[in-house]
């Protein structure tokens, strides 16, 4: 029997301009959409078709910008140029940073979720909050979490 390997992308969507946040309105298949798009014109009808079959985005979190993307192992080089050569978004503005690539999803869900810790802990550093005050950032580190660790391949 054989299996399909993907390589999974941890991929922050950073805001450009007078945005401080990606809008919320903004979604896995909005991201999928644009990146298809990059794909096509930049590497053409047959970079998209090398990827095309096994591009999925498995998360994304309006708060913290982050999202996951699966891709076949194969192609993956192909996907992750199209991801740094994305520009914006339905209009809006972005810089895309690859935080980090995996071969497994188990991998891809502890670099989202500590990379989500990260981002609440420099959120709470610019408003200057102390380690032990509880705000909503607490109930959406454990949502976030919940929801990272009940995804499947």
């Amino acid at each position: 029997m054989v299996r399909f390997k993907n390589r999974w992308l941890l991929v922050e969507l950073i805001p450009v301009g007078e945005q401080q946040r990606a809008p919320a309105r903004l979604d896995a298949k909005q991201i999928w959409a644009a990146l298809k798009e990059s794909i096509q014109v930049h590497f053409g009808d047959v970079g998209w078709g090398s990827v095309s079959h096994s591009l999925t985005v498995k998360y994304f979190s309006p708060t913290t910008n982050i999202c996951i993307i699966r891709v076949a192992r194969d192609h993956h080089r192909v996907a992750r140029g199209g991801i740094t050569l994305l520009d914006s978004i339905d209009g809006n503005r972005i810089v895309p940073f690859v935080i980090d690539m995996s071969g497994t999803i188990k991998h891809a869900q502890l670099s989202t979720i500590e990379h989500n810790r990260k981002v609440i802990a420099q959120y709470r550093a610019r408003v200057q909050t102390s380690g032990s005050y509880q705000d909503s950032y607490d109930e959406y580190l454990d949502t976030s979490t919940k929801e990272i660790e009940s995804l499947h391949d």
